[in-house]
């Protein structure tokens, strides 16, 4: 089933695809093109890691064969490439996909493709999607021709290590969750191969007479073996989480088991219709080791999500809190708005981009907007047309958070008059402000104080990394020198480390430094290791010995905010610290610098 993975990607978008794509994220061929060679191996990088897993492995093969993944997604480019609504909606399904299969979100990784590539973020977050979709497209399209089984996907995929592997770098393998470019490329390729031969080669059964408890059996490699089905296995949602029991009688029982399904939808129209919605259909075979599920009881039965035929069983999600809807917006010297937005549903989406459209026209507006049905419904829309003004305004920069709208850049300027402006436009319970950085840092401050006092003897290295980095450090726009607002914070830092070493809990931590995205990257690598270095020589003098700290450098990858507004950049320029011997732990809060 070996193929080059890339290759077909490649294949999918021929010459006059890619222009189509082009025009409609009004991007240079080139450039598009470029974004994908970039992206597409980082993807697949993903995928490899996912499968380094048995359950990994299992969960990406039940994605790749779900509803949501188009197998004929290659063919169809060109009619879907015709219009921004196909694209749009094209890159949301590849983005939903990526997540759902990384268990993160993929805009970090579309933010350090931009900084890579020097396209806009807007475009790499857009062509991110695309490239999910049809590398998704592509793999359930092989594996369906190949009647291919899921043993045989970290086979696949673990190929692929030579082809991508030049393509890699620490920025792109570091935002996935991958570590080192290098260190995964060492590593990645046996831990597939481990996966493959767990299912390829599962382990014989317990011989009947002995009396010790059987071990877990091994999937075989026939457990899920896909033929080209008149019906595909169907996705319920990158929420859901679905099991399998493993098939504990013969292949007969589980044929009466079919007919008494069939006799009980026929004479339930109920059950139909709820089977039609959330039921997942998938072609597999009943495992064959009947002598090794007898021995085994039924209470140990493992749930494993690849080999019933007559068990599958389908678990419901637990229940999700809504989180709020998002629009940030930031418009360019000249008018043009780049904005992204988070909302519930289509219905919601067109309206937005109806009405983008509609006051700026299809080529003269950036929008990525993502449609999540685990948002709360998106009030601030009623407001949209009245907001047309501020999203035009050269310099502006506005989130809306849910109920919370927080202005800068031109517009947070009190005589622009947009503050008052959107109060009254807004009114209870909204919340409309304008960010403040003195503000911010004091706020922060105060909250690393009460931290710190709340953390009275304890030294557990979790509770005092998350207390550290609650301050913040704003240091002076390209500038790497401890401004005096930020000593005191950090002295009662040096006393708190110095103290947990006088108790025999010594600390050792690393002392990262993060950027914005503005300036290059190479001028921001050197600034983020210089703020780092400054921040360990203030503790250093304090007391707290050289050898507890290292300092890092980081630049703008892993950003934690939008870089399109002051307080995400501002969020962005930041400190970490993390405990060097206990990585597991990294408590994210931030120390934020300028």
């Amino acid at each position: 089933m070996s193929v080059n993975v890339i290759q077909l990607v490649r294949s999918a978008l021929p010459d006059s695809v890619v222009q189509q794509l082009s025009n409609c994220l009004g991007l240079p061929p080139e450039a598009t093109a470029k974004v994908v060679d970039v992206t597409t191996p980082a993807l697949v990088a993903g995928l490899l890691n996912k499968c380094a897993t048995l359950d990994g492995a299992r969960a990406l093969f039940a994605t790749i064969l779900g509803q949501e993944v188009n197998a004929d997604v290659a063919e169809q480019l060109p009619r879907l490439f015709a219009s921004t609504t196909g694209v749009t909606q094209l890159s949301s399904t590849g983005r939903q996909l990526l997540e759902h299969s990384f268990e993160r979100r993929i805009d970090g990784l579309s933010d350090t493709v931009s900084m890579q590539t020097g396209v806009p973020a807007h475009a790499t977050h857009a062509v991110s999607g695309i490239a999910g979709s049809i590398l998704m497209g592509v793999l359930k399209r092989h594996i369906l021709e190949h009647r291919g089984n899921i043993g045989q996907l970290p086979t696949l995929l673990g190929q692929q290590l030579q082809t991508i592997a030049p393509f890699l770098n620490d920025g792109l393998t570091t935002v996935l969750g991958l570590g080192g470019a290098a260190a995964f490329a060492q590593t990645i390729g046996s831990q597939v191969r481990a996966v493959s031969s767990h299912f390829e080669h599962p382990a014989a059964a317990p011989v009947p007479t002995t009396t010790r408890a059987p071990a877990e059996p091994a999937l075989s490699a026939t457990a899920i073996s896909v033929a080209p089905p008149a019906r595909e296995v169907r996705y319920v949602g990158p929420k859901a989480k679905h099991w399998f029991g493993m098939a504990a009688l013969s292949a007969l029982i589980g044929a009466v088991a079919a007919m008494l399904t069939w006799v009980a939808l026929a004479l339930c129209p109920a059950a139909t219709s709820f089977l039609g919605q959330h039921a997942i259909a998938a072609t597999v075979e009943a495992p064959a080791a009947a002598t090794q599920a007898d021995a085994q009881p039924a209470s140990q039965a493992p749930r494993d999500d690849a080999a019933s035929a007559a068990g599958k069983v389908e678990t419901e999600a637990a229940p999700v809190v809504a989180k709020d809807s998002q629009l940030i917006v930031a418009v360019d010297g000249k008018g043009k708005p780049t904005l992204t937005a988070i909302v519930q549903n289509v219905a919601e989406k067109s309206a937005l981009l109806n009405a983008l459209t509609k006051k700026f026209g299809a080529g003269n507006l950036n929008a990525d907007i993502t449609v999540d049905e685990n948002r709360k419904t998106t009030d601030w829309l009623a407001q949209i047309d009245a907001l047309m003004p501020l999203l035009s305004t050269p310099g502006a920069e506005m989130k809306i958070d849910g109920t919370r709208v927080e202005l800068s850049g031109t517009v947070a300027d009190a005589k622009s008059g947009w503050l008052d402006r959107l109060k009254s436009l807004f009114g209870a319970p909204y919340q409309v402000s304008a960010f403040d950085a003195a503000q911010a840092v004091a706020n922060a401050a105060q909250s690393f104080k009460n931290a710190a006092k709340s953390l009275g003897a304890s030294c557990a290295g979790a509770d005092v990394v998350k207390t550290l980095n609650l301050q913040v450090v704003n240091f002076a726009s390209r500038d790497a020198h401890v401004p005096q607002s930020a000593l005191d914070d950090l002295n009662q830092s040096a006393q708190l480390l110095k103290s947990c070493a006088k108790s025999g809990h010594a600390l050792k931590l690393e002392v990262a430094g993060f950027s914005d995205n503005l300036g290059s990257e190479a001028a921001n690598l050197e600034l983020s290791k210089e703020r780092a270095d400054a921040v360990r020589a203030v503790l250093v003098k304090a007391g707290v010995p050289a050898d507890a700290l290292v300092a890092q450098g980081y630049g703008n990858v892993r950003p934690v905010a939008s870089n399109a507004t002051e307080s995400g950049r501002f969020a962005n320029r930041r400190i970490e610290f993390s405990e060097v011997q206990a990585q597991t732990t990294q408590a994210q809060a931030q120390v934020q610098t300028k």
